[in-house]
């Protein structure tokens, strides 16, 4: 199938095993999303009003933006297929 969709029909398409599982990885993605945006909109604030001199939210923006910015990568599926072609053989 060419990157334009256009080919064989049943050729590429993913499986409902593997559809399901692209939505799964999306759901959980922005369920951890909406909670570090949540979690965020509440300590930005606080830190605001408690001790404007000290930005401590910050460490705890980077400490979860990070593994967050690494499970938007699993989702979008950028660390390869290797493992799980070599075990569907």
């Amino acid at each position: 199938m060419s990157s334009y969709g256009i080919g064989v029909p049943g050729e590429g398409e993913p499986t409902a095993e593997a559809r399901d599982r692209r939505l799964r990885r999306r759901r959980g993605f922005l369920n951890h999303l909406i909670a570090y945006f949540a979690v965020m909109v509440v300590l930005v604030p606080v830190n605001a009003m408690m001790t404007p001199a000290t930005p401590w939210f910050l460490l705890p923006m980077v400490l979860w933006g990070a593994p967050l910015a690494v499970h938007a990568a699993w989702t979008m599926e950028l660390f390869g297929t290797k493992g799980r072609k070599r075990q569907s053989r």
